[in-house]
């Protein structure tokens, strides 16, 4: 049985918000026992958002909470962090309404949360056990959990474009490797679609900085890609983000093909409307997971 953790030490940074350009403030504080991740925004009285689906507004281009008609948008990085840290209480204060967007990864919130330290807490952490397959199915697009002794995301992208093209990958946090293989990850977008999104009041503070920019055969950042596949394993990043809003980790082979931040969110939607189909456990390997762990034929064709 593991128990829960959170941070040793209050620590900060800064940045600028991807979409609204801002710069905000945030810090990381501990939290006791079963808080969960909690938001505040100091510039509001420290108005408080709970990291939970029940605060879930916006699905599009980033994973944003409301409550009350308060906004925190873009928090799929810092949770994911979060997630790869296995920090489970932690309260975040920012001074806007949006989270900095770093270099467009998970890595500086992970380095951020390792200076902080992590303290192992009394509680004891519950695992949501998959139990029987829950599926998405938007046109194309596909996401589906199914039984597994353990957390496996296995995400698959295909993107009418010479740099990226059709990309798959499996990540298996077990082995750790989420320092190395998916933190570094950038979010990516489209030269041609840069002045849509600014018009629609997005990306404001999108630079080369903090994302790849790819034009119509190439990638424009100097420096290149940090992986060949970096932008399947940046949905891999973004998933466990999103995931983290069902409030206990999963215990699953998660497969999503073609899914994005309002797929991942349709999924956890449905596993808490479907409550048979998955149960809290202390050790998840105390319930034999049971039916088929791959994923079905349809999502599990090899990527030609």
């Amino acid at each position: 049985m593991d128990h829960q953790h959170t941070i040793a030490r209050s620590v900060s940074a800064e940045g600028i918000g991807l979409h609204t350009g801002v710069r905000v403030h945030l810090r990381l504080l501990p939290a006791p026992n079963d808080a969960g991740t909690v938001f505040k925004r100091t510039d509001l009285d420290g108005f408080v958002i709970e990291a939970k689906a029940r605060n879930v507004t916006r699905v599009s281009y980033a994973t944003s909470l409301m409550k009350k008609g308060v906004l925190i948008s873009t928090t799929e990085h810092l949770l994911s962090a979060l997630a790869g840290a296995k920090i489970d209480n932690v309260i975040v204060e920012i001074d806007n309404l949006e989270l900095p967007i770093m270099d467009g990864s998970s890595l500086p919130f992970l380095h951020l949360i390792q200076r902080a330290g992590i303290r192992k807490q009394r509680a004891l952490r519950s695992y949501a056990k998959i139990l029987k397959p829950v599926e998405v199915v938007e046109g194309n697009k596909r996401i589906a959990v199914l039984p597994a002794d353990d957390l496996r995301i296995t995400y698959r992208i295909d993107f009418d474009h010479p740099v990226i093209g059709k990309q798959e990958l499996s990540f298996d946090p077990r082995h750790g490797g989420y320092e190395q293989e998916i933190a570094p990850a950038r979010t990516f977008g489209f030269i041609d679609e840069v002045e849509m999104l600014r018009r629609s009041g997005l990306v404001k503070g999108g630079s080369l900085d903090n994302a790849i920019v790819l034009t119509r055969d190439g990638v424009m950042n100097p420096e290149g890609l940090r992986f060949s596949d970096e932008f399947c394993r940046h949905k891999i990043l973004d998933i466990i983000g999103d995931l983290a809003l069902f409030g206990h980790p999963l215990v699953g082979h998660v497969v999503a093909d073609r899914a994005g931040h309002a797929m991942h969110f349709a999924l956890v939607d449905r596993l808490l409307h479907e409550k048979s189909a998955w149960m809290l456990v202390r050790d998840p390997r105390s319930v034999p997971a049971k039916g088929p762990s791959e994923a079905p034929a349809i999502l599990a064709s090899p990527v030609s």
